[in-house]
């Protein structure tokens, strides 16, 4: 066989377990699905998941890994504070973070090892991610009270205000299925924010 369709034949294979995996794990957690039962609903023995995986760890992982890498939405967040004075700069950050925010990457079922535990590793890879995007806003927040355009403050605890209430409406829409208009919230949440910071 030709190495580049034996390349295409592993990655359609290990593609196809992840899939299988991802929604199993989201579905019942990690703690209640088998490697037997991933291997018969992705058509695949358990000697060939174990030869991409390792474990039922290592696919927990992959499948974690795939789901709550935020890198992309984090990036453009970060394009933001290019973008001309701190409140269109403001106002453009929340911009995105509502309308980009990757709703599909944080799935309950995944977070959960047991029946009521966190994972911690997951725990610590979305801890960290959204450490970073609360970096990007501290900044961007500094870079408006350095211009003087927003009253001296901490940059950190208002970034930290700024984010509770954007996440009030991410996270109400992913974990209670309520649906929001982001666009009015959008606005009112900048205004409001723009009018403190004064």
């Amino acid at each position: 066989m030709l190495p580049n369709v034996q390349a295409q034949r592993e990655r359609a294979t290990s593609e196809r377990i992840l899939r299988t995996a991802t929604k199993l794990f989201t579905e019942k957690g990690f703690a209640n699905v088998s490697i037997r039962e991933v291997c018969k609903a992705s058509s695949t023995t358990a000697p060939v998941l174990y030869y991409y995986f390792g474990s039922k760890r290592g696919l927990f992982e992959a499948v974690v890994g795939e789901k709550v890498s935020m890198r992309g939405f984090i990036e453009k967040l970060g394009w933001v504070g290019d973008h001309g004075n701190p409140e269109e700069s403001l106002g453009l950050f929340v911009k995105t973070y509502l309308s980009l925010f990757p709703t599909n990457a944080f799935e309950p079922g995944l977070y959960l090892r047991d029946s009521a535990s966190l994972d911690p590793k997951t725990a610590k890879m979305v801890s960290g991610e959204l450490d970073r995007i609360r970096s990007i806003a501290s900044s961007l927040i500094q870079r408006g009270i350095k211009r003087g355009t927003f009253r001296k403050t901490d940059a950190g605890l208002a970034a930290d205000c700024l984010l509770g209430m954007l996440n009030r409406v991410i996270f109400q829409g992913i974990h209670f299925l309520k649906e929001s208009d982001k666009r009015a919230y959008g606005k009112f949440v900048t205004e409001f924010f723009i009018r403190a910071m004064k």
